[in-house]
């Protein structure tokens, strides 16, 4: 039997020696498992403190462990001989005892050594030879062995010591287990009040105790919520047996008598006993509120830890959205769709609302853990609606519902940017004049342990208008709190500055109105600490969160601390801070305030309960309601529209955005000869006028052909260098234009829609708005414009026909003109006269008899100029006046001018004629010829030079101009298609807005369902 120290080895010790392990220890059995020998022997019977609790070794029994202790008695009656006789051979007996010992021993150890020696050698003889099988064992075996140190190996091992350090320590764990055991009992034991109890009552609340002790620290927390309503039960017996007392006499008109000392006694003793149960039950409240802390930060962190780990896997799956975020959803949705909040919006969600400065801002980021609103000192600052979803999650961010980025709301340069990008989207959010928004600013906060909930923060109540504000800004803030509040399933956080008087609270007479039973408003009281500093008499305090103060009702009435005031107080500061004034605040010991009437962390708590008790009474309600509105919706629309599909006003401008391009597309398709031959028309019809008025009649006018290709070259020159180049832009750009808009008409008659006119006809004026011509182009134009006017070499017949055919036309055109202007001035001839009964106005009678004298002088000098001189203007005013007509000098001059130029186009025409067959002169310099076609050289080389720009405008349009325009048209789409307004003004009708309450009805209800659906299962 194996012995360690004086106690037998447990079954655990036995099991580590093992005999058939093939290895022996050195270490003694105490140190080869110290965690069993702390568990089996801890409540060893040796203490005796000098001698080691267990030996060394373990050793073989002997004879010797047992001696007796004491000689057995001699029989009676034999007079102790016996007894003697035995006393003088006990010397010899135990001598004889110990030689036979020893010679047993040596003889056993002879005996048993030459036994083992000879059965090792039968043994060894027995066994056959393995040398002769080493070749059976690879090479490297060998090698291995001769390169690893066993030794070395062995020592490098870990000792059973290290090995056993690396245990859990059960000590501990134990420790850790009677934590709160410890606390419980160590508060107990000293407290008279609790000793005092009932016998019966303690009796029969030991069971229950062992009970939820034995549940671990959630028993606790019943536990000491359980003592917390024995505290205050006790309490109120205390109070009660205090006042039940009958008063005292009423003193007599003598001097009364002193009271006896066992009154006296028994009412100081009351008394103490009425402070101590207080104390006891505060001090106990406490315990309890910073073991729950406790527990939620614990399970804070464990929620984070799951939280991250399921995070691992969000690329890999579909990220399932929490209950919280699916209504918020539902909201953003409904605010879109319903900007003024009116019956169809009757979900829940927590308002806030209060008077300005009130702390409504600070309450509802102490809720949301972070100091994320703007900050002033008295300014207005929430100056719009902040819809605020608050939900769990592993890291505390805050986003926008329309922007991807999170704001990390653990560093401040994310919370100073947060703050920065509300202030602006509030100021954005307010039109030119106004104060205040109505318009909704969404945002979510998530982040470990926070409650969930949607919460609204509106702008503060004012009751005067001060400078800078805009006149109705008190109307508007009320307008806007009376909407959100007067929905039946909102909830109502009516928060009131606790550091100034009551009277001057304006909004406890709106909630009134709003909520006057009180069903679901919830009253905050903040600022308790300049409260109770500031006011003289802290029943006022007492009497507010009772609800006797204020005729409204509510809920349930909290009181918070909100911080000092300053804005670079932390959340954790605040925190501390509350805590601290309302452990040492008098409101609380003193009983003016309950214990789960404070701090914002029971405020959240609470508005939570609500919020979630509200959602499940009235969201399946609420679901009936959109259905009802979808089905009659659906009907109007198939009544009304039965053919045509249901695009709401996005979808539309996404099919007309399409259309649009495919029209801007097919400018590409254009051929290049129709490009050219309407570029080169169109510039021809702007300059013609300029080449016959400026270039072409004033060179006509000198006398050789010298002096008439100079001054040709000269205004050629001029008008290339100022006037062509800019004009043949123009044109290439109002081409473009007429392209585009009779691509845009065409595509018009195949089944387009009328409801997208408006759309189109805007994208196409500020598509070419904000076109602009590349501005090099100019200058590269104007270079191979000047080269080809510079070039008079006709190199064939064709060409020069093309020419003499290019003039002609020309020249007959402009005498059309001509002769069409001469008969607006002079009125009908005899023939229509007769034929229509027309007569000539008194006007035209004068420029006909102008006329007739100027032909008269025509005829006399046929080579005459193209201007009059003074001294021909008065003989004609003369010879007119002679005949009795009366004219103005300016309207002969007017006169001559039309009746010159047809006479010079009727003998271009025909020069013309003559020049047909005049390019064998021209090919000889028109030498030993009477006949000069310099004109015609001309009109090929403006002909020549309105093809080559024709070509060169075609392939800037092609290449550069439509796409360019096309690029135009996406942006203009593109920003016509992020502001809602401008879509909503030029896309507009019944079957439209039909189309969007169908979609939205429809969006709400199926995100609805799925919230209800997820509300079910979380059930």
């Amino acid at each position: 039997m194996l012995r360690v120290g004086n106690k037998a080895a447990c079954m655990a010790c036995r099991n580590l020696v093992s005999t058939n392990m093939g290895v022996r220890f050195r270490v003694p059995l105490q140190k080869l498992h110290p965690l069993s020998r702390a568990i089996h022997h801890r409540y060893s019977g040796n203490t005796n403190p000098q001698r080691p609790p267990h030996r060394t070794a373990a050793r073989y029994f002997t004879s010797m462990s047992r001696l007796p202790m004491q000689p057995p008695k001699p029989p009676p009656g034999s007079g102790g001989r016996g007894h003697q006789q035995q006393r003088n051979f006990w010397v010899a007996r135990l001598a004889a005892r110990l030689l036979k010992l020893r010679y047993i021993l040596l003889g056993s150890a002879v005996g048993g050594g030459y036994t083992a020696k000879k059965t090792y050698d039968e043994w060894k003889d027995m066994l056959p030879d393995f040398s002769e099988y080493n070749w059976v064992i690879p090479d490297f075996v060998w090698e291995l062995s001769e390169q690893i140190d066993l030794d070395k190996l062995a020592k490098a091992l870990p000792e059973i010591e290290e090995i056993a350090k690396l245990l859990p320590d059960f000590d501990k764990i134990g420790e850790n287990f009677t934590f709160l055991k410890s606390l419980l009992s160590s508060e107990t034991s000293g407290d008279p009040p609790l000793k005092a109890t009932d016998s019966s009552t303690a009796a029969s609340q030991d069971g229950s105790d062992k009970q939820y002790k034995k549940q671990g620290l959630l028993g606790e927390l019943i536990l000491i919520q359980q003592q917390i309503q024995r505290h205050e039960e006790e309490v109120r017996r205390a109070a009660a047996a205090n006042s039940a007392r009958p008063p005292p006499p009423e003193p007599a008109p003598s001097p009364p008598p002193n009271p006896s000392p066992p009154q006296q006694k028994r009412k100081s003793s009351d008394k103490e006993r009425l402070d101590q149960l207080q104390e006891e039950l505060l001090r106990t409240q406490l315990k309890y509120q910073r073991m729950l802390e406790r527990l939620e930060k614990e399970n804070k962190e464990l929620r984070k830890v799951v939280l991250q780990k399921d995070d691992k896997g969000i690329h890999q799956r579909k990220v399932k959205k929490s209950l919280i975020d699916l209504y918020s959803e539902v909201l953003d949705i409904l605010s879109d769709y319903d900007a003024n909040y009116n019956t169809q919006d009757h979900l829940p969600r927590v308002v806030v609302v209060g008077d300005q400065s009130a702390g409504k801002t600070s309450v509802l980021e102490m809720i949301a853990q972070a100091r994320i609103f703007p900050r002033g000192s008295g300014e207005m600052m929430t100056r719009s609606p902040v819809k605020v979803t608050l939900s769990e999650g592993p890291h505390h961010v805050a986003m926008f519902k329309d922007s991807g980025r999170e704001f990390d709301l653990t560093k401040e340069e994310d919370l100073a940017a947060l703050r920065h990008e509300i202030e602006l989207r509030m100021r954005k959010s307010v039109k030119a004049g106004q104060t205040v928004s109505c318009e909704t600013i969404s945002l979510s906060v998530k982040g470990p342990g926070i409650q969930r909930m949607v919460l609204v923060d509106l702008p503060g109540v004012i009751s005067t208008v001060t400078a800078g504000m805009a006149s109705d800004t008190k109307e508007t803030i009320f307008s806007i709190s009376k909407a959100y509040m007067q929905n039946p399933n909102a909830i109502i956080l009516c928060i009131q500055d606790g550091s100034v008087d009551a009277e001057r609270s304006i909004v406890t007479d709106l909630v009134s109105q709003m909520d006057p039973g009180g069903k679901r408003t919830i009253f905050v009281l903040t600022k308790v600490d300049l409260a109770e500093k500031n006011l003289a008499s802290p029943n006022r305090i007492q009497q507010i969160v009772e609800g006797k103060l204020f005729p409204m009702k509510a809920l349930g009435y909290f009181a918070v601390v909100t911080g000092k005031g300053s804005s670079g107080e932390s959340i954790d500061s605040i925190k501390d801070y509350e805590e601290d004034f309302f452990q040492n605040s008098r409101l609380l010991k003193d009983g003016m305030l309950k214990a789960h009437q404070v701090t914002t962390k029971n405020l959240s708590l609470a508005v939570s309960d609500c919020f979630w008790k509200m959602v499940r009474e009235s969201v399946e309600q609420q679901a009936d309601v959109f259905k009802a509105s979808r089905f009659n919706l659906e009907t109007e629309w198939k009544n009304n529209y039965p053919r045509l599909r249901e695009l709401d006003r996005n979808e539309l401008f996404e099919k007309a955005k399409n259309e649009i391009l495919d029209e801007v597309i097919s400018l590409s398709q254009v051929t290049p000869q129709h490009w050219e031959a309407i570029l080169q028309k169109k510039l021809w019809e702007r300059v013609s006028t300029h080449v016959i008025e400026n270039i072409y009649l004033p060179a006509a006018q000198t006398m050789d052909s010298g002096t008439f290709n100079t001054t040709v070259d000269i205004k050629l020159k001029q008008w290339t260098d100022k006037q062509l180049p800019h004009k043949a832009l123009e044109v290439a750009w109002e081409t473009l234009q007429e392209e585009f808009a009779r691509f845009m008409a065409e595509y018009k008659g195949k089944d387009q829609d009328d409801i997208f006119d408006k759309l189109k006809e805007a994208v196409k004026d500020e598509s070419i708005k904000r076109h602009k011509w590349n501005e090099r182009a100019k200058d590269s134009l104007r270079v191979i414009q000047h080269n080809a006017l510079e070039d008079r070499s006709i190199t064939d017949k064709p060409q020069w026909d093309a020419a003499i055919q290019f003039m002609d036309e020309t020249l007959q055109s402009r005498l059309k003109d001509t002769e069409s202007v001469i008969r607006d001035m002079v009125g009908p001839g005899w023939r229509q006269r007769w034929m229509n009964w027309i007569n000539r106005t008194p006007d035209q009678h004068i420029r006909n008899e102008t006329k007739n004298e100027l032909e008269r002088l025509l005829k006399l000098h046929d080579e005459h100029t193209a201007y009059l001189a003074n001294d021909e203007v008065t003989t004609v005013r003369k010879n007119l006046e002679g005949r009795g007509v009366e004219v103005d000098p300016v309207l002969i001059k007017d006169t001559w001018h039309q009746l010159y130029r047809r006479h010079f186009l009727q003998k271009a025409l025909s020069h013309c004629n003559l020049c047909k067959r005049g390019f064998y002169y021209y090919q000889r310099h028109f030498v030993d010829s009477e006949l000069e076609c310099n004109d015609v050289v001309l009109f090929w080389r403006i002909q020549r030079m309105l093809v080559i720009t024709a070509n060169t405008l075609r392939q800037q349009l092609t290449n550069t101009e439509v796409r360019r325009l096309e690029k135009n048209v996406k942006e203009v789409l593109d920003d016509f298609g992020e502001d809602m307004e401008k879509k909503t003004h030029l896309i507009t009708g019944r079957r439209v807005q039909l189309a969007e309450d169908l979609k939205k009805v429809r969006e709400i209800q199926e995100k609805l369902e799925a919230f209800i659906e997820a509300l079910h299962k979380e059930k």
